[in-house]
This record gives structure tokens, C-alpha cells and sequence, in this order.
């Protein structure tokens, strides 16, 4: 079996990224993954489903849960295109995910206070930052720069 890294990971996060660019969402892409298979995908779909909660993490997460019929992803990695929002962070929290993985900071909305004493993610949660950070970021740009 071959083994994948980083990388091909959160370039597969980018092609959920792409269909919700492609639907007009905020693109932000996400994957779950579980011994080297991704196990779920989610996109944004704020805007199709009507729903502030609606982000590519959620989604992935809320996939994960229901592919596993488990309430927490120990073993899990989640590979999402850009930092997670204090909302995304919580339910990272509850999920027990063991890594997060990110590519593109996001100034405005990504929970930027992550130190040890406000560390937003359960205690062994492992934080993977910066994993095709560019790519990601020329995504978020080119979408709002589309929108001006």
C-alpha cells in the first residue's frame, strides 16, 4: 500500500476547496483521513444549504462520525485548506481528532490565539500549519478578488 503524506493530502483537500470555488462558497476544502485512506471530504456550503455552520470542517467531521458510527476521531488526521475558525476549533476539540493539518492562515476568521494556555484543540491534538500554504491562500484571494 502506498503511502501518502502531507501533501498529497492537503492537495486532495484543495480539489474540495475547487468544487466549493466552483459553487460559488468561500473555497475552503477538507479531508479526514484514517490509516492512510481518506475516510470523509467536505466542502463550505454555507451559501447551497442556508447554513453559517456549514464549513468544510463540519461537513468532514459530521461524514467521519457517520462512516465510523463513532462520536470521536483519535486516530483521525483532518487536513483543511485554511486555519479553522473558533467554531471549526470547538468541534475539532469535541471530535478528539489527533491532527489537524492547514494550509492558509486566515487574518480575519482563523482562531490566531493558539498558544499552550489558549490551545483550542483537545491536549493530544498534534497542529500541522502551513501545508501548501500558497496554493491554498492564491484560492481564498482569487475568490474574493473575484468578488470586488
Amino acid at each position: 500500500m502506498l503511502e501518502y503524506d502531507d501533501i498529497y493530502f492537503m492537495q486532495q483537500a484543495l480539489k474540495e476547496a475547487q468544487l466549493a470555488y466552483d459553487a460559488d462558497e468561500v473555497p475552503v476544502g477538507a479531508v479526514v483521513v484514517i490509516n492512510n485512506k481518506i475516510i470523509a471530504r467536505g466542502h463550505n456550503q454555507v451559501e447551497l444549504l442556508n447554513d453559517a455552520t456549514a464549513h468544510a470542517e463540519i461537513l468532514a467531521l459530521t461524514s467521519a462520525f457517520n462512516y465510523l458510527g463513532s462520536k470521536y476521531l483519535p486516530e483521525a488526521s483532518l487536513y483543511v485548506t485554511v486555519e479553522p475558525c473558533l467554531m471549526c476549533c470547538g468541534a475539532l476539540y469535541w471530535s478528539k481528532v489527533g491532527k489537524v493539518v492547514y494550509g492558509a492562515s486566515d487574518e480575519k476568521n482563523g482562531y490566531k490565539h493558539i498558544t499552550k494556555e489558549t490551545w483550542p484543540f483537545h491536549p493530544r491534538t498534534e497542529l500541522v500549519k502551513g501545508i501548501l500554504q500558497d496554493e491554498c491562500a492564491f484560492l481564498m484571494r482569487s475568490f474574493f478578488k473575484s468578488k470586488r
